[in-house]
């Protein structure tokens, strides 16, 4: 029978973790502490260790909760149930090297940088072969990047893990070479961390053209160019929110299953995605003009600051919210050259804060079957659901409101000759309103009501039932 060599040495980023500490740590350390960038490029002036172990003293990286991968512990445990000895090393923080160990209990030694030596490439190969060579039998290094090469080449075995093959080609060792997973390019993930199902909300931007009936060809190629340069930098938010609640999301029974989150898109990738999409809307949005832009950053601007402070504030994340969705109509006005009106501006805050509270209900109600005391990054405790539940009704019950003020205003007989129809619409609304506030005091509301609505059927008819009503308002 093959001796099994007496010490399996697994590198941690990329390899164990389908993930990479350096980034988690910067994302979760921005996450509460918008002046992390300029700490870190301080630190890094002192070397990469130096900013590692900045970045692992200001983060709050929750060990517990990162995607490892499961076919390293698998085989980690089949080596130590053979009698070997197994040993975590890392370039990533002694610190956090200790935590991840001591969650999963597998490692006899475990050796991380200290804050002064990058262990990393060459310098991790020497203190291998001083550490684990001669007679002590070896070691075989399991890894997964190019700067693992100097490990292997020093190494009685080497192990790749999801080795694209042009680095498989290049591993060379004293003895076996296995390769452990392949690097898929599955275009599933990044389509996901994008969130085009998100881009349902941006149709708002169509609005002012369609309540001033200008259906003209120019005004809806300005809206549809529009509708993409705000869906490109609302995929862009997307990205740096996850990359921002990485932690929320995994401790969340259903955001878990995100990209960054389960690791199935690599964290670095994000920070380009991120990038790449804002650059991608701003050129779209330079075409429309100085106002457009200057409402989408500050669509940017506010989307930013919910993710780094203000979705943790009581209240004032649900009228952030509710600005977002408004910001899209202004957008379209912006785009068009359409003004909107002061009845669809008014309609349009109280009818979104009320979607805003119902969000935050669905997430308090959540919390509330899942035996938690307060729904995870918020400012709510469980017992503030009758108040967020109230400010949804009541909310929403002025934007209806506002909607039957407006058919006897005298406005409204300029764009539809037979308003007495909008009287129906108003009761439509009204009712899916309180509906949709019974659906989440229940539990079967989802993260986001629009996005329950364009799958739910009683939705569905009731905005064909607005649509019909409306139609008929202005053409009979």
């Amino acid at each position: 029978m093959e001796q099994t060599p007496q010490t399996l040495v697994v590198d941690l980023d990329g390899t164990l973790l389908n993930s990479d500490m350096l980034y988690e740590t910067f994302w979760s350390s921005l996450a509460h502490d918008w002046k992390t960038p300029f700490r870190a490029a301080a630190a890094l002036s002192h070397g990469k260790a130096a900013l590692k172990r900045l970045l692992a003293e200001r983060s709050s990286v929750d060990v517990t909760t990162l995607p490892y991968n499961e076919a390293v512990i698998a085989r980690l445990t089949d080596w130590r149930a053979a009698g070997g000895r197994t040993a975590l090393v890392t370039a990533t923080d002694q610190s956090l090297a200790d935590a991840i160990a001591t969650h999963l209990g597998l490692f006899d030694d475990v050796i991380g940088s200290d804050g002064q030596s990058n262990l990393k490439g060459a310098h991790k190969a020497e203190m291998l072969v001083a550490r684990y060579g001669g007679d002590k039998g070896g070691f075989t290094y399991v890894g997964d990047h190019a700067a693992d090469l100097a490990v292997w080449a020093v190494a009685d075995g080497a192990i790749t893990v999801n080795a694209k093959p042009a680095l498989r080609a290049r591993v060379t060792c004293k003895g076996e070479i296995e390769h452990l997973g392949t690097s898929k390019r599955d275009p599933q993930p990044y389509f996901k961390a994008i969130r085009p199902h998100q881009w349902l909300k941006n149709l708002l931007i169509f609005l002012p053209m369609l309540t001033a009936h200008e259906l003209s060809l120019p005004a809806f190629f300005l809206s549809l160019i529009s509708f993409v340069a705000f869906s490109l930098i609302a995929s862009s938010v997307y990205v740096l929110n996850d990359l921002l609640d990485l932690k929320g999301d995994r401790a969340h029974p259903r955001k878990r299953r995100r990209p960054f989150a389960a690791g199935t898109i690599p964290i670095a990738r994000g920070t380009v995605m991120a990038i790449a999409l804002l650059c991608a809307g701003l050129i779209p949005a330079v075409l429309l003009g100085g106002l457009f832009l200057q409402v989408l950053i500050a669509y940017y601007i506010l989307t930013t600051a919910y993710s780094l402070y203000l979705k943790r504030q009581l209240v004032m994340d649900i009228f952030a919210l509710a600005a977002l969705y408004t910001i899209r109509i202004l957008a379209g006005a912006a785009g068009t050259g359409i003004p909107i009106s002061v009845w669809l501006l008014a309609f349009s805050i109280f009818f979104f804060f009320s979607l805003a509270a119902v969000k935050r209900q669905a997430e308090l109600v959540d919390s509330l079957n899942s035996g938690k005391l307060k729904a995870h990054g918020r400012g709510y405790h469980v017992n503030d659901v009758p108040i967020v539940a109230m400010m949804a009704l009541s909310s929403g019950y002025v934007s209806v409101l506002v909607m039957a003020l407006y058919l006897k205003s005298p406005e409204i007989a300029v764009l539809y000759s037979a308003p007495g129809y909008l009287w129906g619409a108003c009761m439509v609304v009204l009712f899916w309103l309180s509906r949709i506030v019974m659906v989440t005091h229940r539990g079967q509301m989802n993260d986001d009501p629009v996005l329950y609505a364009a799958k739910d059927r009683v939705s569905l008819i009731c905005f064909a039932l607005i649509l019909a009503l409306g139609v008929a308002g202005a053409t009979l």
